[in-house]
């Protein structure tokens, strides 16, 4: 990525609409450089929203995107002992979230593969009784029967 980007670029490279871009500027989680009309944003802002489409995918509300967005920039300013303790709470609190969607997923994972396998032995039932079927039909055409 370049230094800076026009909101269509932005827009081109992330996958997503020149509106979203414009909607996350309107709620304060990026600040462009105007220049003029044009919206110009640094890579800086690249980064952030970067960081709220991931969020945003993982379902995390608004709010919880500012948070995030407020540790991503205030870990660079110069904070008292009781801002970074809050900072710290914030982050135990995202990554306990995060942890709970990973156990989430590994669960929501191992439910579907149990479905995948359970799908595959079904098929795999219905294909047998089909070639027993021909093979007892070529007993009974050979005159060769069991009668167990």
């Amino acid at each position: 990525m370049s230094d800076s980007l026009t909101i269509s670029a932005l827009a081109r490279e992330l996958g997503v609409t020149t509106r979203t871009i414009r909607f996350y500027e309107e709620q304060g989680l990026v600040e462009p450089e105007r220049r003029g009309q044009e919206r110009v944003y640094s890579a800086s802002d690249h980064t952030t929203l970067v960081l709220i489409l991931r969020a945003k995918s993982l379902g995390f509300p608004l709010s919880e995107c500012h948070t995030l967005v407020s540790l991503l920039q205030q870990s660079q300013q110069h904070l008292d002992k009781n801002a970074l303790i809050h900072r710290l709470e914030e982050i135990a609190s995202l990554r306990e979230r995060l942890e709970e969607q990973r156990e989430a997923i590994e669960h929501l994972t191992q439910t579907l593969e149990d479905a995948e396998r359970a799908v595959y032995q079904r098929l795999d039932r219905m294909q047998r009784p089909n070639a027993e079927a021909t093979g007892a039909r070529h007993q009974l055409d050979l005159g060769f029967v069991d009668d167990d």
